[in-house]
């Protein structure tokens, strides 16, 4: 609630992951919870709503900027939890990432406003004056965000962004062993003085008896264990008041080597280097890592064989020493569940075929014991389809087991075997192999890579969960969906389905509709500056009679002689009847009729939309266009030398002669505005 508060009581420990050193104590004991609830929705949920789509991005990308010029802080902490350099990058820098990309999609994609009208009218009457729409508008609640400890930072931030976009505040539940390094962001975030008051709060140790607080207007999202998350689900809470609750949860993720690889092709050695890599980055406490290897029986020995090979050469250590290239688990209490999991495995239809065991490691730098070090373990089930611990059971650590396959029928049932998944990768050279692997596992997964020769060099790999793909899962990965680009912000708001006169819901979303009332004006609109023109600002334009000359005379400029343009014998055998007007010719016509060609604030035309030809334009026919101000957009001016400008979304009908509409589109300019922002 606006200040920084220790929970009462000794609290559970935070462990130094290479040390077992106890560094911090964590609990919520005390602390007012369910007044965090109420402090976020009025404060933070009212600075939020206040602000436009664009000033949030604006808002997201300050933000980015200072998180990366304070990044070497959270390095240090990160150490702590035991990962090197590379897994603190991914957490860091690329959450950090995420922040930039939504302000990115905020700038370009959303409007100036805090109302998101989502699609284009619908009409619902013969005489076009009773129509609909659906808008998102921002839900005056909280978003609660409960996070596993494997991503303290990525984890918070892929929520944070659309959250903020959105318009919701956010409380953060971080899992508590690697709590310390959200906390140290938050702060950092705070700090900044760039987030409005009550937009974010922070509480590490337990959620107390916040759930029994929540609104019909406030969202949970969860990232952890599945018996977690469905436990949380069912709180009576959540259904009595139909709180929305997205869950992600770790998976048995699996890649596939296709059937046409063979030891020699280069997709055979990006299979191993793949599989190696999502084993022992973050230590393989990654929720989209591989935990299961299907491949065809007839190469299980040699990849068998590269696998051991690839992993032996895995150092294990501290990571601030040269050559390590794999650290510790999150704490020993982690080691010691992964041990029991990998256990249960192998007492399950599975043979350990490598690691196994944390007694008698060889580390770099630091205590194999005191530290919460496993080797990278490598199973094998020989009986994949018999033994269904392998498809239930995961070891949330540098675990994977083999299984093979004796067709691809069967590659895609033990794949679905998974009960859910966030990732697959299926490592191929053939496309007809692709088609058959995909189209038949796709719902099954959230996500799934085809990896091949062409693609490797530019991949970003099988565990990367990216800001404009959507991250989650069927099934067992929780049946939620986080990421997805602008997805995600919808998750956050409200949509509804408003109904009315166009000249009514124009003044609801602020973007005219046809139908609406019009402002006609003795002053040109392309002679207006941005802040000067208002939504429905209309010109209608002279005639122009289309003739022989102008159809063949754009067939010669533009190359394009179409039959029913240039022939009058083919013309006529067509639905047309006769030679009609190219519809670019009519697009250009229209731009001759509404331009204004005198030097003025429009700066460019750099767009068209939703261009639709409607009836033929024939010899003999006029024209006349009628050009109405739909929506604008004001763009930030980033430096004081650049022109300060706007975007205005411009309706365009073109008639002929009879009053049919011809064509239909939208046109985008960029306009000066009178006053900078410097």
């Amino acid at each position: 609630m606006g200040k920084w508060v220790n929970g009462a009581g000794e609290g559970r420990k935070i462990y130094h992951a290479l040390t077992n050193e106890a560094l911090y104590s964590v609990t919520t004991e005390g602390l007012p919870l369910a007044k965090s609830l109420q402090y976020g929705r009025e404060i933070g949920g009212e600075a939020l709503a206040n602000q436009t789509f664009q000033q949030r991005g604006e808002m997201i990308k300050a933000l980015a900027k200072y998180l990366l010029a304070h990044k070497d802080e959270l390095y240090a902490i990160s150490a702590q939890t035991g990962a090197t350099k590379a897994d603190s990058w991914v957490d860091i820098e690329g959450g950090i990432g995420t922040l930039f990309a939504y302000a990115g999609l905020a700038s370009r994609e959303l409007p100036d406003d805090t109302v998101w009208s989502e699609d284009e009218m619908i009409p619902l009457s013969k005489q076009g004056q009773f129509i609909a729409r659906h808008i998102l508008t921002s839900r005056r609640g909280v978003a609660l965000h409960i996070n596993a400890f494997n991503f303290p930072c990525w984890g918070m931030l892929e929520k944070l962004a659309p959250t903020w976009l959105a318009g919701m505040p956010a409380i953060i539940k971080p899992a508590t062993a690697s709590a310390q390094v959200t906390q140290a962001m938050v702060k950092l975030m705070v700090d900044s003085g760039l987030v409005p008051e009550g937009a974010i709060q922070l509480i590490c140790g337990g959620v107390g008896d916040m759930f029994d607080h929540l609104d019909f207007e406030d969202v949970v999202t969860f990232t952890g264990s599945a018996g977690t998350g469905q436990k949380l689900k069912s709180h009576p809470r959540i259904h009595q008041k139909s709180v929305p609750f997205t869950m992600e949860a770790d998976s048995l993720n699996c890649a596939i080597l296709g059937s046409d690889v063979l030891p020699e092709s280069p997709e055979f050695a990006l299979f191993i280097k793949e599989i190696a890599r999502e084993m022992t980055a973050k230590a393989g406490q990654k929720c989209t890592a591989i935990r299961r290897i299907i491949v065809p029986k007839s190469q299980l020995e040699n990849v068998k064989h590269a696998l051991l090979k690839r992993l032996s050469g895995v150092t294990m250590g501290d990571p601030a020493v040269d050559g390590v290239r794999m650290g510790a688990l999150i704490n020993l209490e982690q080691r010691q569940d992964v041990q029991e999991k990998v256990d249960y495995l192998r007492a399950n239809g599975c043979e350990l075929l490598c690691g196994g065991s944390f007694t008698n490691l060889q580390v770099m730098g630091a205590d194999s014991q005191n530290g919460a070090f496993y080797p990278p373990t490598l199973l094998y089930c020989a009986q994949p389809f018999i033994h269904q611990a392998v498809h239930e059971t995961e070891a949330f650590g540098p675990v994977a087991t083999l299984m093979s396959y004796d067709s691809l029928e069967q590659a895609v049932q033990l794949a679905i075997l998974g009960g859910g998944s966030l990732a697959g990768t299926l490592v191929t050279a053939d496309s007809q192999v692709a088609q058959s692997v995909i189209r038949a596992s796709a719902r099954a997964h959230g996500r799934m890579l085809i990896l091949n020769e062409a693609a490797a060099a530019e991949s970003t790999g099988h565990g990367s969960p990216l800001p404009m793909l959507v991250h989650g899962g069927p099934g067992r990965a929780g049946g939620g969906e986080e990421l997805g680009g602008l997805r995600a912000v919808k998750h956050y708001m409200q949509r509804t389905a408003i109904q009315g006169s166009p000249s009514m819901l124009t003044a609801i979303s602020k973007q005219w509709m046809r139908g609406a009332d019009t402002v006609a004006d003795v002053v040109h609109p392309f002679r207006k500056y941005f802040e000067d023109l208002v939504i429905g600002d209309t010109l209608l334009t002279a005639r122009r009679t289309v003739t022989e000359a102008d159809i063949v005379n754009f067939a010669c400029l533009s190359g394009d002689n179409f039959y029913v343009h240039v022939d009058k014998l083919g013309a006529e055998q067509s639905m047309f009847g006769e030679r009609i007007a190219h519809g670019y010719f009519v697009v250009s016509a229209a731009a001759g009729l509404f331009v204004d060609a005198g030097v003025g604030p429009v700066i460019a035309n750099y767009g068209m939309e939703n261009l639709r030809f409607i009836e033929p334009v024939k010899i003999g026919d006029t024209i006349q266009v009628r050009l109405t101000c739909k929506k604008t957009i004001k763009k930030v001016q980033k430096k004081a030398e650049d022109k300060p400008n706007g975007v205005v979304e411009w309706d365009v009908q073109v008639f002929n002669q009879r009053n049919e509409v011809v064509a239909l589109y939208s046109i985008l300019t960029l306009v000066e505005r009178r006053h900078g922002d410097f």
